[in-house]
């Protein structure tokens, strides 16, 4: 009831393009629905995907949910990648035929302001859309950042890295078995540094990253 009077006076609209209705309509969902490789790193040897470019709808969805509040766009922006990452052919289920999600680490001032971890949050919708198409999965927070990291947005990738070093740890307690291959769950590639960064720290601590996956990459 409180929802159904909420809905009347403050009526839900989509974050990327704003029609009335869902916090994602369908048309905008859609156009997270390609997946391709992002010619931007280096990460090594391990690929890197993204749903969409960062612009547009997507890019809105993207701003709204980790900037504006809307966590209400989690569930659908989990629904993308989950429907997409059975499809990436690096990314296979690891140990025991189970998904193992790593969600990029966010900065603690970050997550206070954002209501929590917001990719971690990104990876938990992830993994309960896969949970109900019957597929085992689990989300590893094994990475986070130490406090002194700057917000990212306006760096270069010499600076991006420059302002990870020292300060990217890995979380025993989050880790999954050893040599567990993993996923690591972005929302936006830009320079590729922080993937590059996760997964070098991941692979110091013996778990393999097959793939990178985000929302969106920057052109």
């Amino acid at each position: 009831m409180v929802n159904r009077a909420l809905d009347l006076v403050l009526p839900v609209t989509c974050a990327g393009c704003g029609d009335p209705g869902s916090p994602c309509c369908a048309e905008c969902f859609a156009m997270l629905a390609k997946p391709g490789p992002v010619a931007r790193g280096p990460t090594g040897a391990v690929p890197v995907y993204a749903l969409a470019p960062y612009s547009g709808p997507p890019r809105r969805l993207v701003l709204a949910y980790k900037e504006r509040g809307r966590r209400d766009v989690a569930g659908r922006l989990g629904a993308a990648l989950a429907a997409a990452l059975p499809y990436l052919p690096e990314a296979r289920p690891g140990l025991g035929e189970w998904w193992w999600l790593v969600p990029v680490p966010s900065r603690r001032t970050a997550s206070r302001v954002r209501g929590g971890p917001h990719l971690l949050r990104l990876a938990r919708a992830c993994a309960a859309e896969l949970a109900s198409a019957g597929r085992p999965v689990a989300v590893a927070p094994a990475l986070r950042l130490r406090s002194g990291a700057r917000d990212a947005v306006g760096l270069d990738r010499a600076q991006r890295v420059a302002n990870l070093e020292g300060r990217l740890v890995v979380e025993p307690r989050g880790l999954p078995p050893p040599a567990t291959p993993v996923v690591l769950l972005d929302d936006v590639v830009t320079t590729g540094a922080t993937a590059a960064a996760c997964t070098r720290a991941l692979a110091a601590a013996g778990v393999p990253v097959a793939a990178v996956l985000a929302l969106t990459a920057a052109g």
